[in-house]
């Protein structure tokens, strides 16, 4: 991915296309699935971003959570001030602060 700009919109517009997923997946050591992101209206960022952090890292753990963050730029923010508005990201904040890795994995239409 190209430099990193400070407007999520901007990244966004950096990350692979989503047209051939219905949904990505996040699961745990167990092999249980306690996640997942839908391509719909509302929830096609994070699942773009959650893609993307699967192709580079393989794996969703605190450098990709790391990463994922500063994908977000100022919805990260916002996030920070109001936990529970925005899941996909605070899931990120539970990582990089030391919460177990998720496998992903995509599911395509």
């Amino acid at each position: 991915m190209s430099q990193l700009v400070s407007l999520f919109k901007e990244n966004l517009q950096n990350l692979p296309s989503i047209a051939g997923v219905e949904r990505l997946e996040m699961v745990d050591a167990a092999g249980d699935v306690v996640a997942f992101i839908e391509n719909q209206p509302g929830k096609q960022g994070s699942l773009a971003v959650y893609q993307y952090l699967l192709a580079a890292y393989g794996v969703l753990n605190a450098e990709a959570a790391t990463y994922g963050l500063a994908i977000f730029a100022e919805h990260t923010e916002d996030a920070r001030n109001r936990p529970g508005a925005h899941p996909n990201i605070d899931r990120l904040f539970e990582i990089q602060a030391g919460g177990a890795s998720l496998n992903m994995r995509l599911v395509e239409k």
